[in-house]
């Protein structure tokens, strides 16, 4: 066992300091009645009101929630067959441009990606909007699904599909019932990843939405760009709560799904 020193107390302190502190310090200020957001005013919560009633920020975030939802679902399907394939179909032609081509967006610097699809949507003549954030977010989160959803099939026990194979399923059945259930947590914290990816990104979008079209992130950094309001403290706090409760969900919901998984492995073996 590891003895505890004073060198990795102070270590771990500063470095959850570092990383949590300044979000801190943003959800105290939210709840303050002064207009300056480096001067506390007193406790309130005027701004939770004020930032209900601007449409423009519940506009861009309910945009930004739409592009969320569909751009993770479908990287999350796009991901989990390409997961599949790279792991299951061993050598094929093409492999190697195939996986490259995956796995490409994740060493991609983000302005050249966000370019080259702005070029994509115009050179299709492609009005840009709500689908094209959802094209850009999906192209470039997918690599982080298929790469999450590879490393649990890369120690996926193949003998439960090849039972359920001998045990006349065909091979969609078998991934269905066996398959995609071991799967899950996997596939649940791809899906969670590129959610949260779509929600955090500004280069893309940026690039990829048009008039029509404008996601929280650049909504937040255009009224930033003016001066920090206290509407904006009070939407990040929103954002950090909603991704709290969201983690700490996701983290019971795949706890359970694993312990009920190994608990059907196990009487499986005793049967």
């Amino acid at each position: 066992m590891t003895r505890t020193t004073w060198f990795n107390t102070v270590s771990l302190t500063l470095g959850f300091a570092f990383l949590y502190l300044p979000m801190v310090i943003l959800v105290v200020y939210s709840f303050n009645d002064s207009k300056l957001v480096t001067v506390w005013g007193g406790f309130s919560t005027r701004w939770y009101g004020e930032l209900i009633q601007n449409e423009a920020f519940l506009n861009a975030a309910w945009v930004t929630i739409k592009v969320a939802v569909f751009s993770s679902t479908i990287a999350t399907v796009l991901g989990t067959m390409a997961a599949y394939v790279l792991v299951r179909s061993g050598r094929f032609l093409g492999r190697t441009l195939f996986s490259g081509m995956i796995y490409a967006p994740l060493v991609m610097p983000e302005v050249i990606t966000g370019l080259s699809l702005l070029l994509l949507f115009i050179g299709i003549g492609l009005d840009r909007g709500v689908l094209t954030i959802v094209l850009a977010h999906t192209t470039f989160s997918m690599c982080y699904v298929s790469v999450v959803v590879s490393s649990r099939l890369v120690s996926f026990d193949r003998s439960l599909e090849e039972a359920a194979l001998d045990l006349g399923c065909t091979p969609f059945t078998a991934f269905r019932l066996v398959t995609l259930p071991i799967i899950a947590p996997a596939v649940i914290s791809g899906w969670l990843l590129a959610f949260t990816l779509s929600l955090d990104d500004l280069v893309i979008a940026s690039f990829a939405a048009g008039p029509s079209a404008t996601t929280l992130p650049i909504k937040i950094f255009s009224a930033v760009r003016l001066g920090v309001s206290p509407e904006i403290n009070a939407l990040s706090t929103i954002m950090i709560a909603i991704v709290t409760v969201g983690v700490i969900s996701a983290s019971l919901i795949s706890k359970r799904a694993t312990l009920r998984q190994e608990a059907e492995e196990r009487a499986a073996m005793r049967g």
